[in-house]
């Protein structure tokens, strides 16, 4: 590869001299050279979903590969840091492990945590000390997705106590909710009807995490069933709404 070393480098160096090459000022990439922190976001964001993906369907080949751009990624963040003189790859590395240590006592330490429940309040326990909060829910990211950031805030007003003590409430409160939602589309009012949706989908995942199960990923794993099935509809050549309705459920049993 022109302009790299011609001596064979370890993998992780080799990656960070290809990106350097990528960004050269003179001769590097154009589509490279014109990035910037902002406009890489999207594409960290794609790749991490991705990976996702990737686990999901147990793709591991694929996993692999995907694993590699999600890394690219933060090799490319870091080369634009060292370009203005913020921080490069080792100091990311660096940060990242010192906070495990940190965060970690129980394995780096004295402290011994009895199990993964008590190891997981020690956790957030440390990161309150490092990043003091003005409330529970201060810092939980508003760009995260609607159903993750939902979870996440249900789950810090529930340190704090404010919680079902099981499922079962949460179900009469989506019962609840859904009867809002019906009083609202009688009454054919859009705004109203904005609301309660809003309510239902937020109560939806407050049943989720109650269940121990991650929406984000649920709903995912709903959305690739609907792929499966509907493409086999469409593959039947099902025409009327009644042929498509048995096609579906063709497709269900084959399941």
């Amino acid at each position: 590869m022109s302009g790299l070393p011609p001596t064979p480098l370890p993998p992780l160096a080799h990656l960070l001299a290809v990106m350097a090459r990528l960004r050269h000022p003179k001769d590097g990439c154009p589509w490279d050279l014109e990035q910037s922190f902002a406009t890489i976001v999207p594409h960290t964001i794609e790749e991490a979903y991705e990976v996702a993906e990737a686990i999901e369907t147990a793709d591991w080949d694929a996993l692999k590969d995907e694993l590699g751009d999600l890394l690219f990624q933060v090799v490319f963040y870091a080369q634009l840091g060292r370009e203005q003189g913020l921080f490069d790859f080792d100091a990311i590395a660096l940060s990242i492990a010192e906070k495990m240590i940190r965060r970690h006592p129980n394995v780096f330490g004295d402290a011994k945590e009895a199990s993964a429940e008590a190891q997981t309040k020690a956790w957030e326990i440390h990161k309150e000390k490092e990043k003091p909060r003005l409330g529970a829910l201060d810092g939980v990211a508003v760009t995260l997705p609607a159903l993750s950031r939902a979870a996440k805030l249900q789950k810090r007003a529930a340190r704090k106590g404010f919680d079902w003590d099981c499922a079962a409430p949460v179900i009469g409160k989506m019962r609840e909710e859904l009867a809002e939602l019906e009083a609202e589309i009688a009454a054919r009012d859009q705004a109203g009807l904005f609301e309660e949706m809003g309510d239902l989908l937020f109560t939806c995942v407050n049943l989720a995490r109650k269940l121990a199960i991650d929406p984000e990923s649920a709903l995912r794993s709903a959305n690739r069933k609907f792929e499966r099935r509907f493409n086999s509809v469409e593959a039947s050549g099902a025409a009327t709404p009644e042929a498509m309705e048995a096609a579906w459920e063709q497709a269900k049993k084959a399941e």
